[in-house]
């Protein structure tokens, strides 16, 4: 969920200036009651819905939970729970996605699971308010595009999962999707189908929609 940021970010949460409209440029009804200049705090999985749309939001979610240990590969390159998620609240997709997988599924069938879909709605609504999405045409704004560039300056892809933390692990997936999966968590991507014949966390083909039946295409996303 994008927040304001009001003290430092937790590992994996990071901090994305909002620049204003450029002259002329009519600001979103929600969004235009936000300050000239907003810090957002994000979570990583909203940087990979910014960054690759929907199924890239989801992986994240995923490995999310796998890292929690309550999520683990099934047959055929499924995913299934593996135990009740505790500690930390869940970000609401991360919620979602748990909550799904109390069937076994591919990707393909946990994106179109109704709780997943109105959790992805609803965290693309708040990018949307907060300045980094637009919804006509769909895409990032050019405070989007600026904010990831900085992101992957300041964090490149690791070479390897040694020594980094969860939220580091989210990150890099978060910013570079494939080849951070098949860096940081091969066997995983590889028996839960994230990438190759499973599908990929780039960007994905217009006509894939982000929300929960509205036809807003993710693909310029």
């Amino acid at each position: 969920m994008v927040r304001r940021a009001s003290t430092a970010p937790a590992p994996g949460h990071i901090d994305v200036t909002r620049s204003p409209p450029a002259r002329g440029r009519r600001a979103s009804r929600r969004g235009c009651a936000m300050a000239r200049s907003t810090t957002a705090v994000l979570e990583p999985h909203e940087i990979a819905l910014i960054r690759g749309g929907r199924r890239a939001a989801v992986t994240v979610a995923v490995l999310d939970l796998h890292l929690r240990g309550v999520v683990r590969a099934g047959r055929k390159g499924t995913m299934r729970t593996s135990g009740p998620a505790t500690g930390a609240a869940l970000p609401p997709l991360t919620g979602a996605v748990h909550a799904a997988l109390y069937r076994p599924a591919g990707m393909s069938q946990l994106l179109e699971r109704q709780g997943v879909r109105a959790a992805l709605a609803e965290a693309r609504d708040a990018l949307v308010s907060a300045g980094l999405l637009r919804t006509f045409p769909p895409g990032r704004t050019g405070a989007a595009r600026r904010s990831l560039k900085e992101l992957r300056d300041r964090h490149p892809l690791p070479a390897d999962r040694a020594g980094l933390p969860a939220g580091e692990i989210l990150l890099a997936v978060a910013l570079y999707g494939d080849r951070a999966l098949t860096a940081l968590v091969p066997r995983f991507t590889r028996e839960a189908g994230l990438t190759g014949r499973g599908g990929t966390t780039e960007r994905e083909l217009p006509g894939a929609s982000c929300g929960s039946g509205g036809g807003v295409s993710c693909g310029s996303v």
